[in-house]
């Protein structure tokens, strides 16, 4: 008689085992994604805004400017220069080539500086729009300088787009856990999707 239940048994410990492992999996979306670093973050991007100093000119000036979307900047005399991709030293040597090529100077320094640059929350927060970009900025931390969640907000799903790749990010998570709060770069864009409740 236990050899007629034995195969019985057999698969109750098999379906048992089965219900187990499918408990064990469960632990997931326990860790916000890990998110590559651009390689270079002195790189200039689209909304930065930059001080562009001409001096040793008979009309020494100071040029603030914003890297529009194309990443163009337009200065006196010699209109438009792609800014984007560029880092400050090489955007001045651009700048100096310039206006030397077009015979606008002899002789010119050029100094650029960044000024500010930001990052973008939108969706669901009270005050969307952009925020200046400091080196300590998180996730997190952009989130509580647009306002806060609005009280629709799906805030374990917010959308971390950098380099035209998108990272969903669990910002309750984050809040619990200051490792699981990505650093942000300039640049950098979240979106905050509406929850369905």
């Amino acid at each position: 008689m236990f050899l007629t239940r034995w195969p019985h048994f057999s698969c109750l410990l098999v379906a048992l085992g089965l219900v187990l492992a499918g408990c064990s999996t469960g632990g997931v979306g326990t860790a916000n994604p890990s998110i590559p670093v651009p390689a270079s973050t002195a790189q200039l991007r689209p909304g930065d805004s930059l001080t562009v100093a001409l001096q040793g000119v008979p009309d020494p000036s100071v040029n603030p400017v914003q890297i529009d979307e194309q990443g163009l900047i337009s200065l006196p005399f010699i209109g438009t220069l792609t800014a984007a991709g560029a880092s400050t030293a090489e955007l001045s040597q651009r700048i100096r080539e310039t206006y030397l090529a077009k015979k606008i100077y002899t002789t010119v320094d050029v100094s650029v500086t960044v000024t500010e640059r930001y990052v973008y929350v939108g969706g669901e927060v009270q005050r969307p729009g952009r925020i200046i970009w400091s080196p300590d900025l998180t996730v997190a931390k952009a989130i509580q300088s647009a306002g806060g969640f609005s009280l629709y907000a799906k805030e374990t799903a917010v959308n971390l787009v950098r380099e035209n790749q998108a990272y969903p990010i669990d910002v309750k998570l984050a809040q619990k856990s200051p490792t699981q709060d990505p650093p942000l770069m300039p640049g950098d864009s979240l979106q905050v999707p509406r929850s369905p409740f």
